[in-house]
């Protein structure tokens, strides 16, 4: 997909309607969502260090779901991957949340985790719409409104040389 204005990524968000408070919200939104999962992964780290088993053994218990044969291959095949990658990924992406930094990027990674962590707990015994579904939605609005771009590092990465010459980069950034 080429990079130019007809490309709704490559313009700038109009939050002009949404008052002057609206970049201050996103803002706050993903400082607050980055300390969740930083929360989540620190506290793994100080507890489990990098052998976080549970990780595995809970993608081996989503074998009746729609991600099962994923989910039991990962937890099954590569638990040691997985025992590592829960918690530095958990703490990583808090990080670059908090930071503003490469916002777009943490926030996938954060919906990936989300999107497993809803379908893994998909009792829906209060329906479809529930917290993880929510934490879901939570990072698909920090891709969306390119929430690094709002008081994060990200807004200064944008204006570096190397982003300027290679403007695809900004579908990490933001």
């Amino acid at each position: 997909m080429a990079y130019d204005v007809s490309n709704p990524l490559a313009g700038e968000l109009d939050l002009g309607r949404a008052g002057p408070a609206a970049p201050v919200w996103i803002a706050l939104l993903r400082v607050v969502v980055g300390w969740w999962f930083f929360h989540a992964g620190v506290t793994k780290l100080l507890t489990s260090g990098l052998q976080f088993t549970d990780g595995p053994a809970y993608l081996r218990g989503m074998g009746d779901t729609v991600l099962g044969p994923l989910a039991v291959w990962m937890g099954t095949a590569i638990p040691g991957v997985i025992e590592v990658a829960v918690p530095l990924a958990e703490t990583l992406i808090g990080l670059a949340l908090i930071a503003g930094a490469v916002v777009r990027l943490a926030a996938v990674g954060g919906a990936v985790f989300m999107a497993f962590f809803w379908v893994g707990n998909a009792a829906f015994g209060h329906g479809v719409v529930n917290s993880d579904l929510m934490g879901l939605l939570l990072f698909a609005t920090l891709v969306v409104f390119g929430a690094g771009r709002y008081y994060g590092v990200d807004e200064l990465l944008e204006r570096l040389a190397l982003v300027q010459n290679h403007p695809r980069l900004r579908y990490l950034l933001g």
